[in-house]
């Protein structure tokens, strides 16, 4: 499916972008892995290559431009181009109500989440211009579609992520570059599980019509597809996965 194509995923070295980084690669992708985490990372690139696929890792840090200029150069120095490209990393941030929140979070929170996204595709879409086209997955969230409490800096962020995805759409659909965004619901990752107790996971996973947390992989099929000439006419658009959490 993506034989001779060359990918990035961000956020690589856990969750949700592991097992993108896995999909992709399984379907014939050259993956670089980024994350900020090492050790992570660097174990997403090994169990790519351990399965027969290739991967490389780059400690990545999406908050700084030259972290991904960086990247970009990876992927055409080592592989040949850059084709698909999944900005996947983020961080949840505090928790506490706008009028209390802190300010050192908000910029953190907005300069992984949103920052780092327009830093990605300020990179990409030029090294994808080159390559002839390319696909671009920009993860948002449920959160990018409805309020959370308790959660300004995250929501702000992930509102602006769809804007980002919708104008990078429009201004590069000619170049035959398509850039779409993804928006998961809870999903079991250890972000969420290391973070949460018990009793706040069961009533996230009831507040989904479907009745549990949505899985990394039900979230890495879909992007996929994106990233595949499957989803040719796609772009501009913005796809839950959320098992049902926003048709309420």
């Amino acid at each position: 499916m993506l034989q001779h194509k060359v990918a990035v995923v961000t956020g690589a070295g856990s969750g949700i972008g592991r097992d993108i980084a896995f999909k992709l690669a399984a379907a014939g992708a050259s993956t670089v892995v980024a994350d900020i985490d090492e050790a992570g990372g660097r174990r997403t690139m090994e169990q790519i290559e351990a399965n027969g696929g290739t991967a490389s890792f780059l400690r990545v840090d999406v908050s700084r431009a030259e972290d991904h200029a960086a990247l970009v150069n990876e992927a055409q120095q080592r592989f040949g181009g850059l084709h698909v490209a999944v900005n996947n990393a983020g961080i949840g941030g505090p928790s506490a109500p706008m009028g209390e929140y802190p300010l050192d979070g908000w910029e953190q929170v907005i300069g992984i989440n949103l920052t780092g996204v327009f830093l990605a595709m300020r990179h990409q879409l030029p090294a994808m211009q080159a390559a002839g086209g390319g696909s671009i997955i920009n993860m948002a969230s449920i959160l990018g579609q409805v309020g959370f409490r308790d959660s300004c800096a995250y929501v702000a962020a992930k509102h602006g992520v769809l804007g980002l995805t919708r104008n990078a759409a429009l201004e590069y659909a000619a170049s035959g570059i398509r850039v779409n965004a993804v928006g998961p619901g809870f999903i079991r990752t250890p972000m969420v599980e290391n973070n949460l107790d018990a009793d706040t996971l069961r009533a996230l996973a009831d507040a989904h019509p479907i009745g549990r947390l949505g899985e990394p992989a039900e979230v890495a099929e879909l992007v996929l597809w994106l990233a595949s000439d499957k989803a040719s006419f796609v772009t501009g658009s913005y796809y839950p996965v959320d098992g049902g959490y926003l048709a309420q």
